[in-house]
């Protein structure tokens, strides 16, 4: 760090490059993140066409921390003051009002260098009375445009209560006709009514008394708390870094903001300057309460507010938009969540790298969800407000679940739910020859072909806003040339039919002709994406496949369903460690995706972690269809392990679960072959015990026979009389030697 440069200016500059008591920016920095923000060229940008037309309210995950509401009268500065060092002259910026001879420097007069007349006392004294209606408390804060004041509403306020209210300059100039006009343009400001947007009550004008100039005012009420920039700054710092905030808190407070920038926007306003500073957080609400850069989104004349650091990079050239306003809210759950050093210089336009960043690279879906909302290109970030607030809530469900291990479980508007398991054929107790001599011959888990995942995963959900929709509803059809040529006789229309049509013939094994439909689609769309992921995989080509799925993650990164086929093309190009970290995620959050499930324990079980595989398999709902199969999988990853790992007390456990399983008679004749043929292993590699498993005790006469039972119980079941002979003579070779 190095000393800043203004003369009389006690501070250092950080590693953003801007000094840490004055602000101002060293030499070669980008422009600086001040308290005032600081105007962009005008224009405006219109964001992508693409949306889902689907969305879902942000739960309350999160239970914010109770922030005591400020009392009014403690709010007013006893003897408000800019400090020497933040006095600095508004036309050539040099120090002014500063110490000298051991005298306290002037806080009104003219600066030395230009003679411009400089004031740094709040101009209105308390008992002023603004409007013939506001009466002045005092100043509470000094900001970009000068003091803001608490005053009392003398005509809502009686005897038991008083309205508080603050003032804060909207316009300083001499012109009264300019002062009339802008309070005029901002009125509409007063409409606005959400819970979550300070009110602004009204826009007076009032004269300076020291000039006589018309100074415009904007009255909103008071609002108790700390801003979420206090909040941080208030964080303990250790090792010379200030901790971040929690995540799920960062994303909490996301999701209390993201509605009422989705409110102004729908009534077609910007807010244009998010930033931690412009939020409070009061009680356990949090508050917009600076619009004193909305604007309207047709407004292409007037100059647009930001602020270096949270504002979007196309601000300055195009203008702002919806696109641009939730750019800022990620930015500033960045700075608030991590340390985000550089923010306003080297990383002004992009985020940091995951490997430089612990969060990130620990949080995939969050650092997923940033990318998109700060994506260079707006047509590629989220298209409202409710959308982002919809995949962040699906992120903060992920983080707490890796957070506590309790799942958190929603119905997604994006995705169906898995149309049946794919990869439990450990689960499936089927017909197998039987070696000779009762030796064992299970294997592990086999990967699920892409086939079989493609068949099961989810599909998005038809947009009800589509054209074709009420159509496709009607047509139960899954022949593809049927289904076309149906849709096409009755004139249908929209992405919705392409899809269908495209999701037919991927299911009907015409790959070719779903490639070719895909690639008819002119329209940018991430559904776009999973069909040439579902195309590719059941081609059995994983690799690519992950591609496509991998862009409807980074779209949709609060959703389970591109998760869970990423892993699943992953494992089937051999990256197994992909596989592991999506699959469990998925089932950490969402106990229904059963396939993740079978997917971790496959994994593990090929690692040796057996353990692992079987607490996994268990914690599958008795309420799924897939409970048996997951139970009988658990017994099989057990029997998997080599005889000499296992202790008596696994073999107990193994026959436990066999005779607690709901099973018909031939099903739990096969598992019990496999579950005594193990045993039988293991008594015959110089162990003994004295439990008993599935009621045969741990010897080898005992084993034999409860095995020559087991395939003569599987003899009179034999749908042939082949394999009934095959299965009698198993039953005879396994069979305990005998003198008769």
């Amino acid at each position: 760090m190095s000393q800043c440069t203004r003369a009389g200016c006690p501070g250092t500059y950080d590693e953003d490059g801007y000094c840490d008591e004055c602000g101002h920016k060293q030499a070669g920095a980008a422009a600086p993140a001040t308290e005032a923000s600081t105007p962009s060229v005008s224009g405006r940008t219109s964001s992508s066409a693409r949306t889902t037309g689907r969305g879902r309210g942000a739960a309350a995950l999160v239970a914010l921390p109770s922030m005591p509401r400020r009392d009014p009268a403690g709010a007013v500065l006893p003897d408000p003051q800019v400090p020497e060092h933040r006095r600095f002259c508004g036309t050539c910026e040099q120090p002014v009002g500063r110490s000298r001879d051991g005298r306290p420097g002037l806080a009104e007069g003219f600066c030395t260098n230009c003679r411009t007349q400089y004031n740094f006392r709040p101009s209105l004294p308390p008992g002023a009375v603004v409007a013939g209606r506001y009466e002045v408390l005092g100043a509470i804060a000094h900001g970009g445009l000068g003091w803001i004041y608490l005053a009392r509403d003398r005509n809502v306020g009686d005897e038991v209560s008083d309205r508080w209210v603050v003032l804060k300059g909207l316009i300083d100039s001499g012109d009264a006709d300019a002062t009339a006009a802008a309070i005029t343009e901002r009125r509409f400001l007063v409409e606005v009514d959400h819970p979550s947007i300070v009110k602004i009550y009204d826009f007076v004008s009032h004269p300076d008394p020291r000039s006589g100039d018309r100074v415009g005012y904007i009255v909103m009420e008071y609002v108790g708390g700390l801003s979420l920039r206090d909040i941080f700054l208030a964080r303990p710092v250790t090792g010379g870094v200030r901790q971040s905030l929690p995540l799920p808190q960062v994303i909490a407070y996301a999701l209390e903001i993201l509605p009422a920038l989705g409110y102004l926007h729908e009534r077609e306003l910007l807010y244009c300057d998010f930033k931690p500073d412009n939020a409070l957080h009061t009680d356990q609400r949090v508050k917009l309460v600076d619009l004193g850069a909305v604007r309207r989104v047709d407004d292409d004349v007037s100059a647009v507010w930001g602020t270096v650091g949270y504002q979007a990079p196309e601000v300055a050239s195009v203008g702002a938009s919806v696109a641009s306003d939730l750019y800022t809210v990620a930015r500033s759950m960045a700075v608030l969540s991590f340390d985000f050093r550089g923010f306003t210089t080297t990383f002004v336009d992009h985020l940091p790298d995951p490997s430089t960043v612990p969060l990130l690279a620990r949080e995939e879906s969050y650092h997923r969800l940033l990318l998109r909302a700060t994506d260079p290109d707006p047509a590629r970030r989220f298209v409202s407000a409710a959308e982002m607030a919809e995949q962040l809530t699906g992120v903060l469900r992920q983080i707490l679940s890796a957070a506590d291990g309790q799942p958190r479980p929603s119905v997604s508007s994006q995705f169906t739910g898995e149309r049946t398991a794919f990869g439990t054929t450990a689960g499936v107790i089927t017909a197998e020859a039987g070696p000779t001599n009762g030796a064992r011959a299970i294997a592990g888990p086999a990967r699920p072909a892409g086939a079989e995942v493609v068949a099961a995963l989810p599909v998005p959900t038809v947009d009800p806003a589509d054209p074709g929709a009420a159509l496709l509803a009607t047509m139960q059809t899954a022949d593809p040339v049927v289904l076309q040529e149906a849709l096409k006789s009755v004139g249908a229309d929209g992405i919705e039919v392409a899809l269908a049509v495209i999701r037919a013939r991927i299911a009907a094994g015409d790959l070719d002709g779903a490639a070719a439909d895909l690639a008819a689609v002119a329209e940018p769309d991430w559904r776009v994406d999973w069909y040439h992921g579902m195309a590719a995989l059941a081609a059995g080509r994983p690799g690519e496949a992950r591609a496509a799925f991998e862009a409807v993650y980074g779209a949709l990164p609060g959703e389970l369903a591109p998760q869970l086929a990423v892993a699943a093309a992953a494992e089937a190009a051999g990256d197994t460690d992909t596989a592991l970290r999506h699959y469990s995620a998925v089932w950490r959050t969402d106990r229904s995706f059963v396939s993740a499930a079978f997917g971790v324990a496959r994994i593990l079980a090929e690692r040796d972690d057996r353990p692992g595989a079987v607490a996994t398999l268990d914690a599958v709902p008795d309420s799924s269809s897939h409970s048996v199969p997951a139970q009988v999988a658990a017994v099989r990853a057990r029997l998997a392990a080599p005889p000499a790992s296992l202790a008596e007390a696994d073999l107990l456990d193994i026959s436990g679960r066999v005779e607690r399983l709901s099973l018909d008679a031939e099903r739990r004749a096969r598992l019990t072959v496999e579950t005594l043929r193990t045993a039988l292993d293991w008594v015959r590699a110089g162990n003994a015990g004295t439990a008993t498993v599935l009621t045969h005790r741990l010897a080898e006469r005992d084993l034999r026979t409860g095995l020559e039972r087991a395939f003569r119980v599987l003899a009179k079941v034999a749908p042939d009389q082949q394999t009934r002979i095959d299965l009698v003579d198993e039953a005879n070779r396994v069979r305990p030697r005998t003198w008769l």
